[in-house]
């Protein structure tokens, strides 16, 4: 391939509520009008349900037990290996790499400078509006300002008329237009803040999904068999001064029934304000006559629960805090240019859509996979797979190259394809900090593995100072069969002989050896 250009878009907290996932009530015509001149990857998993350790490990492409981050509270260059990152790559290959919003997690688990200058050719663009998006800044009924969940605003009456997600698009916009006429290719990385919490949104979008219209998750309740230590008690949710006023008991709620249909609305339409911010991106890559010469990537760092389970926010193993959407356009190979046509990308406003069709992808891929198959679809070559034992190498990759994947039609779906997540907790009961423990407080880690057929997850013992997990030390397990349950609410771990347990067991171990310091490459189960 001749060297394309690189727009790398990441949404905060977006689950596959869109479009061309299925989802039938959103209004998400611009990934939408994306994903119809691109390859969908139906299957796309995160290898851990939470922004900076999921950021770090898919633009490192190494897993979590290689960056050994877990929490947000170390940089990985200093803390595990000096990994070479996504756009330092295209860096080191020539490329003008920019980063504009949440690309890396701020903060310590980016150098408190996006990993600025090794990443990028100028510094990292963080909009100033975001420093009021925990503060008190929505109207609650007394009239007085609140630190809310639900925050749909007057976009005109915020500070400096303006969202952090709106100036980071006119700041994207800006940048492509100073790089429109240059030869030196780019790589553009746009990290969107929504439709992470607060729902601090433009208020138009909620007109979008009249209340009457929302419904509650189809399995609100808190499963039966489902063992403590995989819940996640949502203690971020709880913190907002509207959640506060609800007072629901700890762990497990539940949250009022009108509020649970509030909270699905205001996510979907930060969805909606989100996918409009990415119509504007995609309209000027036109505009300016680039969408030729540019590869577009669009995904999410993991999902976020909406009530399924009995289970809000990230943190958890189940597909929907680890599903994401994954979309990869290229120029001349997901679609043609049609000359008739001027435009590849016409904005479309949320509150219009549109019906168009997908060419999908149906086996497991994981965000490990994104840096290699990225950097092969651009141009450069893909880095090659990770030894055993990888501290030492700057870089390589744990994923695969997807590549082979946009030039021949899926034969079916593989069924022994599996994709690999984990999640650590502190205890084997749901404590306040079990959404988010510090690595000194990790007591156990949830390994978990997705296939076309089955989630299958053991909580195994862990150890914080060696980075070591004991697995002979099974404190739970999780079985879910996906033709019966694709919800994943019965869990059928106990019900299966032993030995059958043992055989599926085996490939989570044979991950489980190669892990904590060894490779986790994807393996057949």
């Amino acid at each position: 391939y001749q060297r394309r250009n690189v727009l790398f878009i990441m949404a905060d907290d977006l689950r596959t509520s869109l479009g061309c996932y299925g989802d039938s009530v959103v209004k998400s015509p611009n990934i939408d009008q994306l994903a119809s001149k691109s390859k969908v990857f139906l299957n796309a998993y995160a290898q851990q349900a939470v922004c900076a350790p999921s950021r770090t490990s898919m633009l490192t492409s190494r897993r979590p037990d290689t960056t050994r981050l877990y929490d947000f509270k170390s940089y990985w260059r200093v803390h595990s290996g000096n990994y070479t990152t996504l756009p330092q790559y295209f860096k080191s290959q020539g490329y003008f790499t920019m980063s504009v919003g949440k690309v890396f997690h701020p903060g310590i688990a980016s150098n408190h400078t996006d990993d600025y200058p090794y990443s990028w050719s100028i510094p990292a663009y963080h909009p100033a509006s975001f420093r009021y998006e925990k503060e008190k800044m929505c109207k609650g009924e007394d009239g007085k300002l609140h630190a809310n969940l639900l925050c749909a605003v007057n976009v005109t009456q915020q500070p400096g008329g303006t969202l952090p997600d709106m100036e980071s698009t006119d700041e994207a916009v800006r940048l492509l237009k100073t790089r429109a006429n240059d030869d030196v290719p780019f790589f553009l990385a746009v990290g969107f803040h929504k439709p992470h919490i607060p729902f601090r949104i433009p208020q138009e979008y909620l007109g979008l999904y009249p209340i009457e219209q929302m419904t509650l998750a189809p399995d609100p309740n808190v499963p039966k068999l489902l063992p403590p230590v995989a819940y996640n008690p949502w203690t971020d949710v709880r913190k907002r001064d509207d959640v506060q006023k609800l007072n629901i008991s700890f762990p497990y709620g539940p949250i009022p029934k009108d509020f649970q249909l509030r909270i699905r609305q205001h996510y979907y339409a930060a969805v909606s304000y989100m996918d409009a911010q990415v119509g504007r991106l995609l309209r000027t890559l036109d505009e300016l006559g680039l969408a030729n010469s540019t590869t577009v990537v669009f995904t999410s760092d993991h999902g976020w629960s909406l009530g399924e389970h009995g289970e809000w926010a990230k943190y958890s193993n189940f597909d929907v805090t680890t599903h994401v959407p994954l979309i990869f356009f290229v120029p001349g190979v997901t679609s043609c240019h049609d000359q008739l046509r001027e435009s590849t990308f016409p904005f479309i406003d949320p509150l219009t859509q549109s019906k168009p069709i997908f060419k999908i992808m149906r086996n497991m891929v994981e965000l490990v996979d994104v840096f290699p198959t990225v950097s092969y679809m651009a141009g450069l070559k893909a880095p090659q797979p990770c030894p055993d034992i990888s501290f030492q190498k700057e870089l390589c990759t744990e994923g695969n190259n997807l590549a082979y994947t946009f030039q021949h039609q899926e034969q079916g779906q593989d069924e022994e394809a599996i994709s690999f997540s984990q999640y650590p907790r502190p205890a084997d009961t749901p404590q306040v900090n079990s959404d988010l423990p510090d690595l000194k407080d990790i007591k156990i880690m949830g390994y978990s593995l997705r296939s076309r057929d089955y989630r299958y997850t053991l909580w195994l013992g862990f150890n914080p100072k060696t980075f070591k997990v004991n697995v002979s030390d099974v404190h739970a397990g999780e079985l879910y069969m996906l033709a019966d349950d694709p919800g994943q609410d019965n869990n059928v771990y106990s019900d299966f002989e032993p030995s059958v347990m043992l055989t599926k067991m085996a490939s989570l171990l044979q991950l489980l050896y190669l892990s904590a310091g060894r490779k986790t490459g994807r393996r057949k189960a």
